[in-house]
């Protein structure tokens, strides 16, 4: 029998009066006034809380983790300001000599950029070095000349790209699936990395939604280790046929690992992004990937075998599309992002059983880019009070690497829709700190006996302190069935 004892805590969703916890083989198995539970054993684990707020652990929704892992290890752009602010950073990197094939951006964003991107400028950047810049949306790659000629020839087609270089959707999905090409050990060790740095933030289960079929690479790293986190790893159309073959099913445990991976959700994307500007809107502009006829197919398709479907939506004619998907196969599920919504479309969440998962960093990082390139309708953007009003159950999430797996982050992000000294855009939308929290978990306040005992134990209440407060949130521990993945005390 393993115990935890955690002494003198402060429950998060309760008056805050000091209190002990046991943990017993991973489960709460008692709750008192501080003071009055005593160590059953000499091998009891005792942890001296001293007043710190204790609660479940978080999740975040939305994640692609082998990107988040790789990303950690590329050159960061984000603060450029323009193509040239982009191509200056990558040049300086360049000239250290410390990229000897491919020199890898990311996080480049250029909806407000005074100039259009240029493969010219990446070609003077890094002369005779294919250089590749992805997108913070992961939604397009800016690429010079010989980065085009390199990974056409690894994706064993033409890769055609205007004067600017760039590549978006589909092909910027190929380039960045062939940039994850790393060796096993070499990706499964970043992973590991990352998934420590998520548990030291108090993320105890994400659900990956990495593009390449992930549940075998995740067997994998957590037979041999890697066990900071629970992983719901999900499916897309182009490995459905194979997880149904295999009899996979969202919510299966996989053998072998512990109960910390399970199979996830069937991900479809229908458009593509505010930031790429291909996002799919009611004024008839942006990509949609599917016909409402063949969404409908492949979505019976995966439910009828048992998978959730997760449905990326941002512009609100593709969230209108996912809707009535979800309608006409009588499913429930997930949208991925619904960013921009119709009026009329918001009730629908609720009375169809579909939870808006939503990254509401992305509203911090996009205000400017919705506000120039959406003018007119962002109060139907980032609507995340709305849909809680309309009776919605509202996930939050990163979609990491687009922004920091940190939920902190998230949740200031929600209740604050500021940053950066900024004042709140659309206020109106901002989420009560209770519909945040529980959306940063798995819909739990607090922490009662007979709960699992994946926990998180904080220096202040998350439901009362400030969204700037909350950026920086203190993380002392954090456990996952007992087991700490992440101490600090």
């Amino acid at each position: 029998m393993s115990e935890v004892l955690l002494r003198t805590v402060r429950r998060v969703g309760t008056s805050g009066a000091p209190a002990d916890v046991r943990v017993t083989d991973g489960v709460v198995t008692a709750v008192a006034p501080a003071g009055t539970l005593d160590a059953t054993s000499t091998d009891t684990d005792v942890l001296q809380a001293d007043g710190a707020w204790l609660g479940p652990g978080l999740v975040d929704h939305h994640t692609h983790f082998d990107q988040w892992a790789l990303v950690r290890r590329r050159v960061d752009v984000s603060v450029a300001d323009s193509a040239e602010a982009t191509a200056d950073l990558l040049a300086a990197v360049a000239r250290t000599g410390v990229a000897d094939r491919v020199l890898i951006g990311h996080g480049y964003r250029d909806g407000m950029w005074p100039r259009p991107a240029s493969r010219e400028l990446l070609d003077r950047a890094a002369p005779g070095l294919p250089v590749v810049v992805v997108s913070a949306d992961l939604h397009a790659v800016w690429c010079n000349a010989l980065a085009l000629s390199h990974f056409g020839a690894v994706l064993g087609r033409p890769l055609v790209a205007g004067e600017d270089g760039v590549l978006r959707e589909q092909d910027a999905f190929d380039v960045t699936g062939a940039l994850s090409q790393v060796p096993d050990e070499v990706l499964d060790g970043w992973v590991a990395d990352a998934a420590e740095a998520a548990a030291a933030r108090g993320v105890t289960r994400v659900v990956d939604l990495e593009m390449r079929f992930g549940l075998d690479r995740w067997t994998r790293r957590i037979r041999g280790g890697t066990d900071a986190l629970r992983v719901s790893s999900g499916v897309y159309a182009a490995d459905l046929d194979t997880a149904i073959a295999r009899g996979l099913r969202t919510g299966d445990v996989v053998e072998g690992t512990r109960g910390l991976l399970t199979m996830g959700p069937f991900k479809v994307i229908t458009d593509g992004s505010l930031g790429t500007r291909t996002a799919a809107l009611a004024d008839g502009s942006g990509v949609l990937a599917w016909s409402f006829d063949d969404l409908v197919a492949i979505t019976r398709r995966a439910v009828d075998a048992g998978l959730v479907p997760a449905v990326h939506a941002i512009g609100d004619r593709a969230n209108a599309l996912a809707l009535d998907v979800f309608e006409a196969v009588g499913a429930r599920g997930t949208i991925e992002h619904a960013q921009l919504l119709a009026d009329a479309d918001l009730a629908r969440f609720a009375r169809l059983g579909v939870a808006a998962s939503v990254q509401p960093e992305h509203a911090m990082d996009d205000r400017d880019i919705a506000d120039h390139h959406w003018a007119g309708v962002t109060d139907r953007a980032f609507a995340f009070a709305s849909l809680a009003r309309a009776g919605a159950r509202v996930l939050l999430g990163s979609d990491a690497p687009v922004a920091p797996l940190d939920p902190w982050v998230s949740l200031a992000a929600a209740v604050g829709r500021d940053r950066d000294g900024r004042e709140p855009w659309h206020p109106s939308e901002r989420l009560s700190a209770l519909t945040a929290w529980t959306g940063s978990t798995d819909g739990r306040v607090g922490v009662a006996v007979g709960d699992v005992a994946d926990l998180v134990l904080v220096g202040s209440d998350p439901l009362t302190v400030s969204s700037t407060a909350l950026r920086t949130m203190p993380v002392l521990a954090t456990a996952v069935a007992g087991r700490w993945t992440h101490r600090d005390r």
